[in-house]
């Protein structure tokens, strides 16, 4: 079973609970807490560590530890909110502190947390959002309301399998994102979030109908010439929802009809059809050999955590992603470009921010985490998302 835990108003972490094997003295339920691999490793696999333990004892009765803190295990309580939600409390947070102090915690939990010292960390901004998510962290003393979460169904005709996904995400280091795909779109939801755009929102949505192929690899270099692709394609999604919107309303009826796809050879740095998308898939339709990828490079200027990126990808999609300043304040959504580099690993670029993502699939395997129906799905998606609305 997989859960989310929520921390105020962006979920921090995600939280698996498993059942162990039976033992002499009962049954032990342990919490584990799942964190993304260090900065900017985003091929890593997961870390975990364990969040609280339940003991079934004989005759129904039943003691909570905390896990959490260095000193070992110590008195705890679990109460069940709802259906799919539970509450965690500590019962002695004194467990939690470190003898060297406030200061001493920071950096231990810097280093577990992300690798490294404050000494390592040059960027002043960089910084300023560790410290600001150590402090609202760090308050809540395992004293957090778990919700459960469902992996998303999986179809024949989605572009890749749908499921959890590590990404770069900047100064905010790696973050979980949940892919899943609804008809001719996809979206990546956040697991875990920031103080910009908490957990539950749509970090990122691609448009399955707006396939970009990319030009030549010189002329990628070019941020200018990747800006104006992105842009035609959106102004094109602009006057398309114009015309949909007259022909709802009765005011273009009949007086001009939808611009038909040209059905020539696509050049490079143009839009395909969307007819064309599910035709030939891969490289074949991006113009590379059969068997190959589509040569990929990050336009200059174009900011990455992880220089380690794919230099091929099978295809490419127009796409928005959310931006926000602190506290999830003046969300917008801005273009972007969605890259599919293989069944494991996608990118999105941040034409706003001049910023790539790169996202690679979680490995681990969640037990009994299948949503009972697509309804539940999207039901779930909908309650993790009003949580920070």
């Amino acid at each position: 079973m997989a859960f989310a835990r929520t921390c105020g108003s962006w979920t921090s972490r995600a939280c698996l609970v498993e059942t162990s094997m039976p033992s002499v003295d009962g049954l032990f339920i342990i919490g584990w807490m799942y964190l993304p691999p260090h900065d900017p490793h985003v091929d890593d696999p997961m870390r975990f560590k364990p969040l609280f333990r339940v003991h079934l004892m004989e005759r129904k009765s039943a003691t909570v530890e905390c896990m959490y803190g260095h000193r070992g295990p110590h008195n705890g309580h679990i109460q069940i909110v709802k259906k799919d939600e539970f509450s965690t409390k500590c019962n002695q947070t004194d467990h939690h502190r470190m003898s060297g102090g406030r200061q001493e915690e920071f950096r231990t939990w810097l280093r577990e947390e992300w690798g490294r010292t404050l000494e390592d960390i040059f960027h002043e901004h960089m910084q300023e959002l560790i410290l600001m998510k150590f402090i609202y962290t760090s308050q809540y003393d395992n004293c957090l309301t778990y919700r459960r979460i469902y992996l998303p169904p999986s179809h024949p005709d989605d572009l890749i399998r749908p499921g959890l996904f590590k990404g770069t995400y900047g100064s905010h280091g790696l973050e979980i994102v949940m892919l899943s795909f609804h008809g001719k779109r996809a979206r990546g939801t956040k697991i875990t979030g920031d103080p910009n755009i908490p957990a539950g929102q749509q970090t990122v949505e691609i448009d399955l109908r707006h396939r970009i192929q990319l030009p030549d690899v010189e002329s990628l270099r070019n941020f200018s010439e990747l800006s104006r692709l992105v842009l035609d394609v959106r102004e094109r999604l602009r006057q398309e929802q114009q015309q949909e919107s007259g022909l709802e309303d009765g005011g273009a009826g009949g007086r001009q009809s939808p611009r038909e796809p040209q059905q020539g050879p696509a050049q490079p740095g143009a839009e395909l059809p969307a007819e064309k998308v599910g035709e030939a898939g891969g490289a074949e339709a991006a113009g590379a050999q059969p068997g190959q990828g589509q040569p990929f490079v990050l336009p200059v200027g174009v900011s990455s955590r992880n220089e380690d990126y794919p230099r091929t990808c099978r295809m490419c999609f127009y796409g928005t992603g959310l931006i926000a300043g602190h506290g999830f304040t003046s969300p917008e959504r801005t273009p972007g470009v969605f890259i599919l580099f293989d069944e494991d690993r996608f990118g999105f670029i941040w034409l706003e921010l001049k910023s790539f993502s790169l996202y690679s699939r979680v490995q681990a395997t969640f037990r009994n985490a299948e949503a009972p129906s697509p309804q539940a799905f999207e039901e779930m998606l909908k309650n993790i998302q009003s949580l920070t609305s």
